[in-house]
């Protein structure tokens, strides 16, 4: 894959909203995303040590009207399908789980093994942090399945909704709602 040419504006030394200090570093980056468009991506970076913010987003540079995406993942072909994720999304697999929109949710742009990934640490720390001896199994159950569709080996369902229209899952076997 080509290299893309980023021309990325960044400003330093602004004051971070949690820590009050100016430390926080923005970034902010035009690119042009094949099948979606023309997205601006930002990013915030607290650079004190103590405090370490962090928040980034996705946007669309023209309006979209709000999305449902659904794609059923069948093989490992089906991992490298692009996502693009804005903060204001929900992305569900369903009986697994989810990634929420809230303060603390970043935008990105990732594919579908990156999504899958992100839910598995979710997984692994629950797993480490129960109490309950059924709540352990059932972490372990959830994190066998996720990794027999990380091989290829068994099939589940992805969602993704915006309200925003920021965000899509990128192939043609996506139905769109």
């Amino acid at each position: 894959m080509a290299k893309q040419d980023f021309n990325i504006e960044v400003l330093e030394g602004e004051l971070c909203p949690f820590c009050r200090k100016k430390t926080l570093t923005l970034r902010q980056a035009e690119r042009e995303i094949p099948f979606f468009g023309k997205v601006l991506i930002f990013s915030m970076d607290c650079e004190d040590a103590e405090c370490g913010y962090h928040k980034a987003d996705v946007e669309a540079t023209e309006t979209r009207p709000p999305i449902k995406h659904v794609l059923v993942v069948e093989s490992e072909d089906d991992l490298k399908i692009r996502v693009v994720k804005s903060s204001f999304a929900t992305i569900k697999i369903p009986h697994i789980g989810s990634i929420e929109p809230g303060e603390a949710s970043n935008g990105y742009v990732t594919n579908i093994e990156g999504i899958i990934n992100r839910i598995k640490k979710q997984v692994e720390f629950l797993r480490d942090n129960a109490e309950e001896d059924s709540d352990k199994k059932k972490a372990k159950n959830i994190l066998k399945k996720l990794n027999k569709v990380l091989w290829g080996q068994e099939k589940i369902n992805v969602s993704l909704e915006d309200p925003t229209g920021n965000s899509a899952i990128i192939s043609e076997k996506v139905t769109k709602k």
